[in-house]
């Protein structure tokens, strides 16, 4: 980036100063008491994402039964919408009162309640309680998490079984609450098999939204994958939302959940974290929430009475934590590089910023930067955006494997039809640049009287995202 001329740095902001976004943050597992929120509050609010996702915790709810005790969660939730962001809830999990089952696991996880009439009215009466006390504060509720795997779903994934169990609790929320949206699938990738039994069984007409959940390493199939649920949607009910519900990686070869033991350090996170947001951005996904605001506990094949099988650490925190001896996370969370990224992000695109073409096409010419031409691969990524005030801008970036590669040269673009100030921006670091002359040239191609194509040389090409900007994005957003 040394060629370029540094102008500054992206201007950070908290979620009450961005207002809306389409952006969001995992807060999940105090169902469990898996870390203490006190110390998170705050930070989680200076990311400057809306979105909070908590999960509901029907047995640290009600522990006796018909009792319900929200006071737990009425301070988790008060905490995020007094700092300027939305909560919503998973609705979720098992409860020991009505579950032999979950007697055997930590925190009744995967043990749905769909056996007795008992279990399912008890389910049923729940969310209504729950619906009903958060009305006017929680609009947005999931139900269960990733029925899709024998993790979650303990007797095993049955997409019929899910369905009607889904059914009832769609219409359990609305009796709660005609204003509250339900939220099915939550399933643990692009399930189209799931999704289609699903529908075929109700949930389509039943529910207000879908959403999925993404942890792969390779994100180029990413868009493939929510146009053609869209398309399967569209065969039910074309109204149905979008949701992206978790997705993010480890910072930290040694942690354990998805994506374990892939060589993940604090950089690669925070480059996938940029590269599968900016594409979720671009997509139709209502919104999109990243797992997890901090370090914690996997907690979900745990064994009560055996602390061993639930002390499976995971590294998906935009923020590090310390551990007590009982596997809590705590202390004061330091920021790690994906943090600092999500805030470019966020900063960048509040709600108003909406995914757009824009008469730009790559091309190839000579880079005395790599000895050669530039990289003309079918692996760089480009996506256009347009905020509320008419600026525009272009994250683009060469998709490597991120396990195997890192990736540093350059890129050259046609551009029509601008006049504005051309600027760049380092998403990662925050660091905004103007272009060098050297950089900026014009091709008229022999056609007299009408105004030049620019064209951009050698801008670096990294396996991060940078973002061209058209006017004054960050100013405008």
């Amino acid at each position: 980036m040394e060629r370029l001329i540094p102008t500054g740095r992206v201007q950070l902001k908290n979620a009450r100063q961005i207002g809306f976004s389409r952006l969001g943050v995992g807060f999940e597992k105090l169902d469990r008491e898996a870390f203490d929120p006190q110390n998170a509050y705050d930070p989680v609010a200076a990311l400057g994402v809306h979105y909070v996702r908590l999960q509901s915790g029907w047995q640290r709810t009600e522990k006796e039964k018909g009792v319900y005790d929200f006071a737990w969660l009425d301070e988790i939730v008060d905490n995020i919408i007094a700092r300027g962001q939305e909560p919503w809830i998973d609705l979720c999990y098992g409860n020991a009162l009505y579950t032999p089952a979950a007697r055997e696991y930590f925190g009744a996880v995967g043990c749905a309640p769909i056996h007795t009439e008992e279990e399912k009215n008890a389910w049923k009466a729940y969310v209504e309680a729950t619906v009903r006390h958060f009305h006017g504060r929680v609009t947005w509720y999931e139900i269960w998490n990733e029925p899709d795997g024998r993790w979650c779903w303990k007797t095993g994934a049955n997409p019929i079984e899910y369905a009607a169990f889904a059914v009832d609790t769609c219409a359990a929320i609305h009796r709660a609450d005609k204003e509250a949206k339900a939220i099915a699938g939550v399933l643990c990738s692009v399930n189209l098999p799931y999704f289609q039994a699903m529908f075929d069984h109700g949930v389509a007409d039943a529910a207000d939204a879908v959403s999925f959940h993404r942890y792969n390493a390779d994100e180029l199939n990413a868009l493939n994958e929510i146009r053609a649920l869209r398309a399967l949607i569209n065969r039910y009910n074309p109204k149905l939302q979008i949701i992206q519900g978790e997705s993010g990686t480890q910072s930290d070869s040694r942690g354990m959940g998805a994506l374990r033991g892939g060589a993940w350090t604090e950089e690669k996170q925070a480059k996938y974290t940029l590269r599968h947001r900016l594409l979720d951005l671009s997509s139709e996904v209502a919104f999109t929430s990243h797992f997890s605001a901090l370090d914690m506990i996997e907690a979900l094949n745990g064994k009560v009475g055996d602390k061993a099988s639930y002390l499976d650490f995971g590294y998906f925190g935009l923020l590090h934590a310390d551990f007590d001896e009982n596997g809590m996370a705590c202390g004061t969370y330091s920021p790690k590089m994906s943090y600092r990224a999500m805030q470019h992000l966020a900063a960048l695109f509040p709600g108003n910023v909406k995914p757009c073409d824009l008469p730009v096409i790559r091309t190839s010419i000579d880079s005395p930067r790599v000895f050669g031409k530039d990289d003309a691969s079918s692996q760089i990524v480009t996506l256009g955006f347009e905020n509320g005030k008419g600026a525009q801008a272009l994250a683009y970036w060469k998709a490597v494997d991120l396990m195997r590669e890192t990736f540093d040269g350059t890129v050259s673009f046609l551009l029509a039809g601008e006049t504005r100030t051309i600027g760049l921006i380092d998403l990662m670091t925050g660091e905004t640049y103007a272009l060098p002359d050297a950089m900026l040239g014009h091709e008229f191609y022999g056609i007299d009287g009408y105004g030049p194509v620019v064209m951009l040389k050698n801008l670096p090409l990294k396996d991060r995202p940078l973002l061209l900007t058209f006017g004054d994005f960050q100013e405008e957003a």
